[in-house]
């Protein structure tokens, strides 16, 4: 009984001997990948990990320049951190936070860079929109209008559709181009909820170019009554 025990161990072994021989290699290649993959995924996970908090820091520091009015300081800041830490979610928020003290302190080129970097580099379509959105208003104000349009052509994040028609009238309005102003007040008028407050704003801007929006017909019936 023994014996055949023995033998029956022998044969195991045998076999795991003949397998290992075919695909020991195969295997501990495959393990040595798996591992590797593990370590990176740690490794860049903690890599991610201390780059948001380096970022977080020099945004805090930001935020303490802007409160202290400090315009230069937050530009300098906001330059490293952008040199830095580019692709950390604070980089674009300090670029949207520097541009608005930059802009205050009567910065406006520093301000357009700003902007122009957050709108150019940031990860979300909400913060690029925020930033070309901005950076029109101010291309519009040194009267480049051709510039402040092609920001809002490429202003495009969902949600944002009326914020961007309106800011197109502004534009083509500060062109003379009114019946291009009109029809864009128009399209943001019609995009805005009627309960938004912002819409009376958009419904004064076309009154002002004598296209006042037609009031809904149940308001209508009812101040008749």
């Amino acid at each position: 009984m023994a014996t055949q025990l023995d033998l029956q161990e022998q044969e195991q072994l045998d076999a795991l001997k003949a397998f290992w021989k075919q695909y020991g290699n195969l295997i501990t290649w495959l393990l040595i990948l798996l591992l590797g993959a593990y370590a990176g995924w740690n490794g860049w996970n903690w890599w991610q990990r201390d780059q948001a908090m380096k970022a977080s820091a020099m945004y805090d520091a930001l935020e303490q320049a802007a409160q202290a009015g400090d315009a230069d300081r937050a530009g300098r800041v906001f330059g490293d951190l952008k040199e830095r830490y580019p692709r950390t979610a604070y980089a674009p928020q300090a670029g949207l936070a520097a541009a608005k003290l930059q802009f205050d302190k009567g910065q406006a080129d520093a301000a357009k860079a700003s902007l122009a970097w957050v709108a150019d580099n940031a990860g979300e379509d909400e913060l690029r929109t925020v930033a070309r959105l901005r950076l029109a208003g101010m291309l519009a104000e040194a009267k480049q209008f051709d510039e402040a349009l092609k920001q809002l052509d490429a202003a495009n994040a969902a949600g944002f559709e009326a914020l961007v028609a309106d800011r197109r009238g502004d534009v083509l309005s500060a062109a003379g181009r009114k019946d291009e102003a009109k029809a864009a007040y128009q399209a943001a008028w019609k995009a805005m909820d009627e309960k938004t407050e912002y819409r009376r704003l958009v419904d004064a801007k076309l009154t002002a170019l004598g296209a006042a929006p037609e009031a809904p017909a149940s308001a209508a019936s009812g101040a008749a009554q």
